[in-house]
């Protein structure tokens, strides 16, 4: 008989990482769709309430199977769905579609630390919903006309080798600073997309928040947002190229809370590992050695309001301990 194939620590940690992220969305969907009133959207947050039980069951399916606890994660105590819309209709699938990019990231960083068949299986699974509602909310926001493309460019005739350390130094063969190219416009135009809806939601969050820290924590990050778009809106428009132009909406005026503080701040630590992930790739890609110099700087900005609110949840109890390796000391020396 074949032997059982034991979770591996890997698996173990993205299984967990993994529960944490889907009940925290499966609230926002849940809340989402009680307070909207449009007919379509509201089918397409059932779809995925729908879909995202069936993928936190499977997940607690497999921790029991192998005897681990299951975390707690996001509860119904973490949501209000009484509480009156805190953000527009269209912004709320602006949310949803950053969530589910974040999503696809993660999937696939956790399907490389994975091993067992089931496992491997869970990933690819979870990979293709995301990818369906990141499509989804796409065609909804396009269809409603909220969402700003990135810019058109004339395509290349011919191909052009790079042939001297000028075009690294971001200059040209005259000494002028070269135009981007479409790859550092693809990273420099996502970072300020993600960050203009991150600044409306975590506004939002600082206006519905009652402990006056994370308010001062929400408002610090909504100021760092606002500095990240002007940086690299400016290196756009220094090449006269097209920002990020379509209103992604903007809270309402409540200021009762539909998400518990806990949510909240797991919620922004979400985007702040995004933020970092996007902009160090950003760096290693752009070619231009004045946009790692901007975009440097703003990684290391990210990362200590990250700190920050990582020291903010564990102050506030909210932290839920990842699941640690044996202490082989203590085993030793247990009496």
């Amino acid at each position: 008989m074949k032997q059982k194939e034991i979770l591996t620590s890997s698996e173990l940690a993205t299984l967990w990482m993994t529960y944490q992220e889907k009940t925290m969305f499966l609230r926002m969907v849940e809340y989402f769709h009680a307070v909207n009133e449009d007919k379509k959207e509201q089918n397409f947050y059932e779809s995925h309430l729908n879909r995202l039980s069936k993928e936190i069951k499977k997940i607690e399916a497999i921790l029991q199977a192998e005897g681990a606890v299951v975390p707690n994660g996001f509860s119904e105590q973490d949501v209000n769905k009484q509480a009156p819309p805190l953000f527009q209709p269209t912004f709320a699938l602006q949310i949803m579609r950053i969530l589910a990019e974040i999503g696809m990231g993660l999937h696939a960083i956790h399907l490389a630390r994975s091993y067992r068949k089931d496992i491997i299986r869970l990933f690819q699974e979870l990979s293709a919903t995301t990818q369906h509602c990141y499509e989804e909310c796409t065609e909804l926001l396009i269809e409603k006309g909220a969402l700003s493309c990135p810019p058109q460019v004339s395509m290349p005739e011919q191909v052009d080798m790079v042939v001297n350390t000028q075009y690294l130094k971001g200059t040209n063969i005259f000494g002028n600073k070269r135009v981007l190219n479409t790859v550092e416009v693809s990273f420099l135009y996502q970072s300020i997309e993600s960050n203009s809806i991150g600044q409306q939601l975590i506004t939002g969050f600082a206006q519905v928040t009652k402990d006056p820290e994370l308010k001062k924590f929400f408002t610090q990050g909504k100021e760092l947002s606002k500095k990240i778009i002007t940086k690299l809106s400016k290196k756009l428009m220094d090449d006269d190229i097209q920002i990020p132009l379509a209103w992604v909406g903007s809270p309402t005026v409540s200021t009762i809370a539909p998400f518990s503080d806990k949510l909240m701040l797991y919620c922004i630590s979400l985007f702040c590992s995004f933020g970092l992930g996007s902009n160090a790739i950003g760096t290693t890609f752009s070619l231009r050695k004045d946009l790692s110099a901007t975009l440097i700087p703003l990684i290391t900005n990210i990362y200590d309001y990250g700190v920050q609110g990582a020291e903010l949840m564990a102050k506030k109890g909210y932290t839920e301990e990842p699941p640690g390796m044996e202490n082989r000391k203590n085993i030793i020396n247990k009496k």
